[in-house]
């Protein structure tokens, strides 16, 4: 079921898949401003879970009339949502940027965690997010040829100038360089159409602005994060596990960014250790 939820100065395009006497999850997609990446997990996990995603601030389903993109309205997005369908506490599981969105709503709002999942998540926020960018980078100048990088360089200037259409292109090229040289058993649909220039590159900026996470120590709630033997970060993923040294940290083998479509099997394996599927 979809719905467009108000909260205060944005719309969440909001789909819930209800399954009643269950425990909830919320679904983190990644970006920021690439909705609709999580077909599998939505799939999956409403088997066994009610599950609940949604277009995050900005993009051309959730638009944002204030422009406001703190990481504190990100957070109250998700309470907003919580609230609605009357959840008072749920699992959450981000990907990606919305790896990192979900370190960030941990940080203020343990208390509504029932476990936190953290599928190849962003390194951090401040100084750690550029070094990770600057990975990204590498990965993906690896895994294209000459022009096609010359392309993403130019399309990414575009897009911090104000370009959707730069972003679009940009975002594009990343996503077929995230599983070339995979089998893919599950290709995700990325609704890169609904990216929004103004979105991310507000995000960016309060991103880097944020001050760097502390560790948690003490999470609240169990705690899983994954990585591909492949993935597009490189060293900076040691400042997640170091932030939580009571998670159970696992690493995808022959996978990159996308691992429910690279190594499917292993990946659930996981899934289902974490969720006690």
């Amino acid at each position: 079921m979809d719905i467009l939820l108000q909260n205060i100065d944005t719309w969440l395009f909001t789909t819930i898949y209800p399954n009643r006497g269950k425990e909830t999850v919320i679904l983190l997609h990644g970006g920021p401003g690439v909705p609709d990446g999580l077909t599998f997990m939505r799939k999956y996990l409403s088997r066994y879970f009610q599950v609940i995603t949604f277009h995050q601030r900005g993009t051309l389903r959730s638009p944002c009339t204030s422009h406001d993109y703190s990481l504190e309205r990100y957070n109250a997005d998700i309470n907003r949502i919580a609230d609605h369908f009357k959840v008072e506490k749920f699992h959450l599981f981000g990907h990606s940027w919305g790896g990192l969105y979900a370190q960030v709503y941990a940080q203020q709002f343990q208390s509504r965690l029932l476990s936190l999942f953290l599928c190849s998540p962003g390194s951090g926020t401040g100084t750690q997010w550029t070094e990770a960018m600057l990975e990204i980078a590498r990965y993906n100048k690896k895994k294209t040829s000459f022009l096609e990088f010359a392309a993403m360089n130019a399309n990414s200037a575009l897009g911090i100038l104000g370009s959707n259409k730069g972003y679009k292109n940009f975002y594009g090229q990343a996503l077929i360089n995230f599983s070339r040289g995979f089998k893919e058993a599950h290709p995700e649909d990325f609704a890169i159409y609904c990216i929004k220039a103004k979105a991310i590159n507000r995000t960016l900026k309060n991103i880097i602005a944020n001050p760097l996470l502390p560790d948690m120590e003490t999470p609240g709630c169990k705690v899983t994060i994954t990585y591909g033997d492949q993935d597009i970060f490189g060293e900076s993923m040691r400042y997640v596990v170091q932030r939580y040294p009571t998670a159970q940290v696992h690493t995808i083998p022959a996978s990159g960014h996308i691992p429910w479509s690279h190594n499917q099997m292993e990946f659930v394996n996981v899934l289902q250790e974490h969720y006690n599927i």
